[in-house]
């Protein structure tokens, strides 16, 4: 049989108002239409639907079990095409990130390039910013979630840390400590530090490990970005202690693990009492994904004999 679904709703529409012409019209059709597609509708089932006279139209037998039969079916049906609908609208629009610059480099490229092949009608646009510029965009609402440093104030945003971040030390090949296996925070007095500056999330935690190991910081340079910092060491202007996510690509360069161990918590934040549409749980979703794979990465490697 060759039956159509506008047969089908065209003849639902007459089943209920009994009237050809007012069906016609509920559907946005002329009444020549809609009594072709019912008479289609009978040929293809070889059945009469409805006794038809000039003042009235009556369902034949047939026709109420087919009109109790398709009211069902076609609710349920309809209920699938939205869901189906709804999903679809799960994955369109633009969303926009505010990240600090080590992990707007570390964790969003692939979190963007993951999106844009999954879901291809899916914009992430990228704020790459300092922490305080982050705090703030989310809290004015001008972007719809944040990716930073554990804000030491939370009052204003829903927090979720999805990484810890540890901090290493980076000083020049030929340096003392590159002869080390990992380097003790103590060492580092009277050393020349160059690091990112205060506008940076990560500078109040260097900050508080130098502090609690009793240093007294000799910080000759600060820097706004890890980049500026990197070239520097490698000019022999000082070391740097920066998070393992932004480690430099210089061959002039070595990493050092500090011990004991401190990390900045990564952390997704958005303004709290405002949930996020489906696109923006998307994308969060996916950023605390691509963290997992990274930590479980790393406990792999650490697990590995030397």
């Amino acid at each position: 049989m060759n039956i159509s679904l506008r047969q089908l709703r065209a003849f639902l529409a007459v089943a209920k108002l009994r009237h050809f012409r007012r069906a016609a019209e509920s559907l946005h059709l002329t009444q020549p239409a809609i009594s072709r597609q019912i008479t289609d509708l009978e040929s293809e089932l070889d059945v009469r639907l409805f006794d038809r006279n000039t003042r009235e139209v009556v369902l034949t037998e047939a026709g109420r079990y087919l009109q109790v039969a398709l009211e069902r079916v076609l609710e349920e049906l309809d209920g699938v095409l939205a869901h189906v609908h709804s999903e679809s609208e799960r994955r369109h629009g633009k969303v926009r990130v505010a990240a600090v610059p080590t992990l707007s480099a570390g964790l969003m490229p692939q979190c963007i390039a993951v999106c844009a092949r999954d879901y291809p009608e899916l914009t992430v646009q990228l704020h790459d910013q300092a922490q305080v510029m982050v705090l703030d965009s989310v809290r004015g609402g001008e972007v719809d979630f944040g990716l930073a440093i554990e804000p030491a104030e939370r009052e204003s945003f829903e927090c979720e840390t999805i990484l810890h971040d540890p901090f290493v030390l980076i000083c020049h090949r030929t340096h003392p400590f590159g002869k080390l296996a990992t380097v003790p925070w103590g060492k580092l007095q009277g050393e020349p530090l160059i690091l990112l500056d205060h506008t940076s999330g990560s500078r109040r935690l260097i900050d508080q490990q130098l502090t609690m190991h009793g240093i007294e910081a000799n910080v000759v340079q600060q820097t706004g970005h890890t980049h500026t910092a990197f070239r520097m060491v490698e000019a022999g202007l000082g070391i740097s202690i920066a998070p393992q996510l932004s480690l430099p690509t210089s061959e002039q360069l070595v990493v050092r693990p500090l011990t004991p161990i401190a990390s900045r918590a990564i952390t997704l934040i958005r303004r709290r009492h405002r949930s996020l549409s489906p696109v923006a749980e998307l994308v969060w979703a996916q950023i605390r994904s691509i963290a997992t794979q990274l930590t479980q990465t790393r406990r792999a490697s650490s697990k590995k004999p030397a």
